[in-house]
């Protein structure tokens, strides 16, 4: 009996240290959306995009314009193009450009959108010196509770990055239509949620009795899926929210984020000079294991990488040596042996940076 109460009691302090866990890690949150936006690695990103005088780069993912400032402060006579599909990003960057005239051209769109901007502007054939991507939300859009992609403040379920366009559903609209199994997919493959069907059933069931509009409403309704004892943490240990997969599944799918990302690879590597450079941030494994894939599908100096066999293939057919010999060339160099992340000086100065993955890479071919 005695045994049974120590053990009870143990339970309780657990799950007490584990929500007051939880809930300072949602008041560092309220505490950084109060800080101005810091660009992720900065240093680093600079020492391998290598902006200079008279050099033009293309800032693919402009949001509130924290790298893309302190390159114009930094160096002399950098010409920007300023790339976001979010309209407040695009005003941001319109700012910049009265502040720096002709050094920064604000664009907006998606990646998949940049061609034919740049053939509107008639420079579809611009080669650029360095691309930059800084994948996923800005913070400016998570701390904004009306942008709904925040579990920690209460807004409409938005999602949209660009959330003044009339044609894109948001991600309350898509929960009020969606069918279960699609809705157990998003969440399996966008979220690499395990519990994808429970909670996809729970929303299902929930939306016949009331409209699911808001993320607060969401974020209790996925919490309500999992027991007392599950006391959920991420890939680096830290207390996360029961709802965190869920929101970042369906953000993914109501943005087409992975497919835009690997169009914007392919498309980076068709604006590049040669020996133009490419810098990635990405920030989970989804976004970082589409870019790895790209700059290690070939092979490399010294070093075989995994080709995937294809699903259907005929054994009669042959390539020409010409077309194997271009497929097998290798497009990139990269410019450092292992994934970079921020060190913890870097962490406790800016606690967004956290879960960051630099990749950097020259164009080679």
């Amino acid at each position: 009996m005695f045994n049974k109460t120590i053990s009870n009691y143990s339970n309780l302090l657990f799950k007490l240290n584990y929500c007051n866990a939880v809930q300072k890690s949602l008041q560092i949150l309220e505490k950084t959306s109060l800080i101005p936006h810091v660009p992720v690695l900065f240093q680093t990103v600079t020492q391998y995009l290598l902006p200079g005088p008279n050099k033009t780069i293309i800032d693919m993912t402009f949001g509130a314009g924290g790298h893309s400032k302190e390159i114009l402060k930094r160096f002399e006579n950098v010409k920007i193009y300023a790339l976001d599909c979010d309209p407040i990003s695009y005003n941001y960057a319109k700012t910049l450009q009265k502040e720096h005239p002709g050094q920064v051209i604000p664009l907006l769109g998606k990646f998949s959108d940049l061609p034919l901007i740049l053939k509107s502007m008639g420079e579809e054939n611009i080669l650029v010196d360095g691309i930059l991507f800084d994948f996923g939300c800005s913070s400016m859009q998570f701390d904004k509770a009306e942008r709904g992609f925040s579990i920690s403040k209460n807004g409409p379920l938005d999602m949209r990055m660009n959330n003044v366009d009339p044609n894109q559903l948001t991600a309350g609209e898509i929960l009020s239509k969606i069918d279960e199994v699609d809705l157990i997919k998003i969440l399996k493959i966008y979220g690499e949620e395990k519990q994808a069907k429970k909670i996809a059933r729970s929303i299902v069931s929930a939306r016949s009795l009331f409209k699911i509009n808001t993320t607060k409403q969401l974020a209790d309704l996925v919490e309500s899926c999992f027991n007392d004892n599950c006391n959920r943490v991420d890939k680096l240990l830290r207390p996360a929210h029961s709802a965190t997969k869920t929101f970042q599944a369906l953000r993914i799918f109501v943005n087409n984020e992975l497919n835009e990302i690997n169009f914007g690879i392919k498309l980076a590597y068709k604006l590049l000079k040669l020996n133009g450079r490419l810098v990635t941030l990405t920030f989970h494994s989804l976004e970082d294991t589409i870019v790895k894939r790209h700059l290690q599908s070939s092979i490399l100096q010294n070093k075989k990488y995994k080709i995937d066999a294809l699903k259907y293939s005929s054994h009669d057919f042959f390539y020409d040596n010409e077309i194997l010999e271009h497929i097998l060339k290798r497009k990139w160099k990269q410019l450092h042996k292992h994934v970079i992340k921020p060190n913890e000086d870097e962490i406790n100065w800016n606690p967004r940076s956290r879960s960051a993955k630099l990749r950097a890479s020259e164009k080679v071919f």
